[in-house]
């Protein structure tokens, strides 16, 4: 890390929105340092690291660059900066091409017209600089998953000349090698003097990224230290203003029949011949890398992707599921991967969203929506999750994506489906809502539901699972039974599809430039 005058330097930034969210935030960001940024959810990380990309606007406050005056009014304005942003939440055009955004806004032309060819090429190193060699430039980006989006967003910023670069929770999505490969990059880039703001809930990754940390709790800062001199204890206290106990038990209960059954369940590669089933009670994790088809799997149960082939029954009865209305009146709900496409409607108040399933608990006999019992309804089920926020009014937009995903919880549990299958339930989560959602999924399995959960961290599931299937290339490929499993059983079952006969790297997420098997130490 470099010493010397702030690259970046922030002093007294406020932010409002139905309440305060930052107040007299003060931060110095040196040039080749990691600089990272932590606190609960609803703390202020995200709105301030968008304002620093332009994407919002401060109330009050200054900012300087290199020293002089910096007050972007566009994300393109701090761009041309040399401030570059890679958010939590996706920010790609799904109709255009994983290369037009790469580079959109600054497609290469020739003649006036787009040069594909070159696009191409320049597509296809920025996509190699990530690891994503086998996804074709010219593949829509809305068919690509949220982890392969995300590796998306990680290559168009490093395409780009960069001074100061934003991290915000880069890595929610992301498996170990992809997180491995990140971190290299952002070495090559402080070694250059690029100064890193890296916001993450994961605390594992700042002490192993970070050479300062500043924690923030309820908008304000409350302290900056060297990243070596913080504690996790006392991180996390200084975080939530409390200790946090990582207990994950979830308490007795009993296992009981066969709540859903999947039978051969196929749709294209991504989902080949699947079969499962899950009791009443049990908690079913769904392990394996980025791009096995763990999310298409969920998708396909819930009819959000009607499968080609196979069936779904439900406390042993087949059902038709054609669409996500035939889940649910199946007793069937999902918690999607992606809360801002699939998950919320985002302009609307958390009122609305937190009671969107269950219409008719908020309703009058002739069906019109009795205001005073929706409100109460919201805050009740909105209480039961924690949701930080201004009341239920607020807009879901303006929560924090940890909130956000919150609100979605929220709903579910107001509908009270039978089987509930949650995909990345913690993603984008600080520590003590963690604790929040393994207590709510202990609950509902005490009470004979039967819960699918996909995660791309596997400690997570083995702390809170009772058994743990594992696809690989579209494959459900083993199941583990707790007290079998080890972590080392996992990964080599969620490697083992992409191996050839020999045990090379074949073609997919574990291949690279040099065509040699990429050493996977962990999911998350």
């Amino acid at each position: 890390m470099a010493d010397g005058a702030p690259l970046l330097q922030v002093r007294g930034l406020g932010k409002r929105y139905a309440a305060p969210v930052l107040t007299g935030v003060d931060l110095d960001l040196r040039p080749g340092e990691v600089h990272a940024l932590v606190g609960a959810n609803g703390a202020g990380k995200t709105t301030l690291a968008r304002i620093v990309c332009g994407l919002t606007a401060p109330d009050g406050g200054a900012m300087t660059l290199g020293g002089a005056p910096y007050a972007p009014r566009s994300k393109a304005e701090a761009e041309r900066a040399g401030v570059q942003v890679v958010m939590q939440e996706l920010n790609l055009v799904g109709t255009l091409t994983v290369g037009e955004n790469l580079f959109l806004g600054r497609l290469p032309r020739r003649f006036g017209f787009v040069d594909y060819a070159r696009l191409r090429r320049r597509a296809a190193e920025a996509l190699a600089a990530v690891g994503l060699e086998a996804v074709d430039p010219e593949t829509p980006v809305a068919r690509l998953g949220v982890g392969q989006q995300q590796l998306v967003e990680i290559a168009a910023a490093l395409a780009r000349p960069c001074r100061v670069l934003v991290l915000d929770e880069p890595t929610a999505a992301l498996t170990d090698p992809e997180i491995a490969l990140l971190f290299r990059h952002v070495r090559r880039l402080t070694a250059e003097g690029v100064g890193v703001v890296y916001v993450s809930h994961r605390m594992d990754e700042i002490r192993r990224i970070a050479d300062r940390v500043t924690v923030l709790r309820d908008g304000r800062v409350v302290e900056t230290a060297p990243a070596a001199a913080l504690s996790l204890d006392r991180i996390v206290r200084l975080m939530v203003g409390r200790a946090v106990v990582d207990e994950h038990g979830l308490g007795e209960r009993e296992i009981g029949p066969v709540a859903l059954r999947v039978e051969g369940l196929r749709r294209g590669a991504a989902v080949r011949g699947v079969g499962f089933e899950v009791r009443k009670g049990e908690i079913l994790g769904v392990a394996g890398l980025v791009g096995s088809g763990r999310t298409e799997l969920l998708r396909a149960v819930f009819g959000a992707d009607p499968p080609e082939a196979g069936r779904v029954l439900v406390d042993g009865r087949p059902v038709a599921i054609r669409s996500p209305r035939d889940a649910v009146r199946a007793g069937i709900g999902m918690i999607p991967e992606d809360r801002k496409q699939h998950g919320l409607l985002l302009p609307r108040p958390v009122r609305l969203n937190a009671t969107l399933a269950r219409l008719e608990a908020v309703t009058r006999p002739r069906g019109w929506v009795a205001p005073a019992r929706e409100r109460d309804v919201a805050e009740r089920v909105a209480g039961q999750v924690a949701v930080h926020a201004a009341g239920v009014e607020q807009p879901a937009a303006e929560l924090s994506g940890g909130n956000q995903q919150k609100v979605v919880l929220a709903r579910w549990l107001l509908r009270d489906p039978d089987v509930l299958l949650l995909d990345e339930p913690t993603r984008g989560i600080d520590v003590g809502a963690k604790a929040t959602v393994y207590r709510l999924l202990g609950e509902l399995a005490a009470r004979g539901k039967a819960l699918v959960v996909v995660s791309s961290e596997l400690r997570e599931l083995m702390a809170v699972c009772d058994r743990i299937a594992v696809m690989s290339a579209g494959r459900l490929v083993a199941t583990f039974e707790r007290g079998e499993w080890t972590e080392d059983a996992i990964l080599a079952a969620a490697i083992s599809g992409y191996l050839d006969r020999d045990g090379a790297a074949a073609e997919g997420p574990l291949s690279h430039e040099s065509g040699e098997p990429r050493t996977i130490h962990s999911l998350d």
